[in-house]
């Protein structure tokens, strides 16, 4: 099965040249680091003219490896709750992103409550703005990676989770390194002041690798994150394969770029490791 891009041409460009051309641009703006191994990272997924510097900063100081696991909100009320994918390949304008076929299988077994569903995936762009930045930054070093996809709906905190120990379950039992991304734009359309108060309550329990935190911070403070089901399965998956810090590399608000302050949208771009 091959899953068309659903948002080439809206949230980046359809276009190969020009997309090439701004990934290069944004990972141009990263502080000049040597790439490091990771964990995990969470990155924002909004269009990239907003966030795409965000989330170029992030990939560009890391070490990234054939192996990708993908955890992004299911933003339409379709589809399963734990909604994975595990055949064919994710076609961008740079190419077909290959599923792992391997990695999935043994996700599913650690944690049975994952369906394997097309429709939760069909029109989702959180997951699918994230592979032109692995395809041209892996692409250019010649490494072809394979990933694996989950769109969660609303879970409680439990299923979160357990979805996080069983990933680190699947890590750990991995021949190979697997980098755990989760896609996430921060606060939404709230004022850019209020904005940078609640994301800064959500980053900091991000960047404590404190998974219940982040839930409850979320949850209390009406945080609009609408990733953070994923994050909370992530943090509690990066603490149980040993991580023991966390970077916010980037941060950033939609009314940087086009100056309106009024109703925006946050992006935060962390490493773990």
């Amino acid at each position: 099965m091959i899953r068309p891009p659903a948002v080439a041409g809206s949230f980046y460009p359809s276009e190969r040249a020009t997309l090439e051309q701004e990934i290069d641009s944004f990972a141009s703006t990263a502080e000049a680091v040597a790439p490091q191994r990771a964990i995990a990272c969470l990155v924002p997924h909004a269009g990239y003219i907003y966030s795409g510097h965000v989330a170029g900063a992030v990939y560009a100081r890391l070490e990234l490896p054939k192996r990708i696991l993908l955890l992004g909100p299911r933003h339409y009320p379709r589809g399963a709750r734990m909604a994975i994918l595990s055949d064919g390949a994710w076609r961008t304008p740079l190419g077909d992103a290959a599923l792992d076929s391997e990695f999935a299988a043994e996700l599913k077994r650690q944690f049975p409550s994952l369906v394997e569903d097309e429709v939760a995936h069909s029109r989702e762009h959180a997951i699918e703005v994230q592979l032109p930045f692995l395809q041209r930054i892996l692409g250019a070093k010649k490494n072809t990676f394979r990933f694996t996809p989950i769109a969660l709906g609303p879970l409680r905190y439990e299923e979160l989770a357990a979805l996080g120990g069983a990933i680190a379950s699947a890590i750990r039992a991995s021949r190979e390194a697997v980098l755990l991304i989760v896609s996430s734009d921060m606060n939404h359309y709230e004022s850019d002041a209020i904005t940078r108060v609640k994301d800064q309550k959500a980053i900091d329990e991000l960047l404590a690798l404190n998974a219940r935190g982040l839930y409850d911070a979320v949850t209390r403070e009406q945080i609009s994150m609408c990733g953070f089901g994923p994050a909370v399965a992530m943090l509690t998956a990066a603490r149980l394969l040993g991580a023991t810090k966390a970077e916010l590399v980037r941060y950033a608000t939609s009314g940087d770029v086009n100056g309106d302050r009024s109703a925006v949208v946050g992006y935060a771009g962390i490493t773990i490791r």
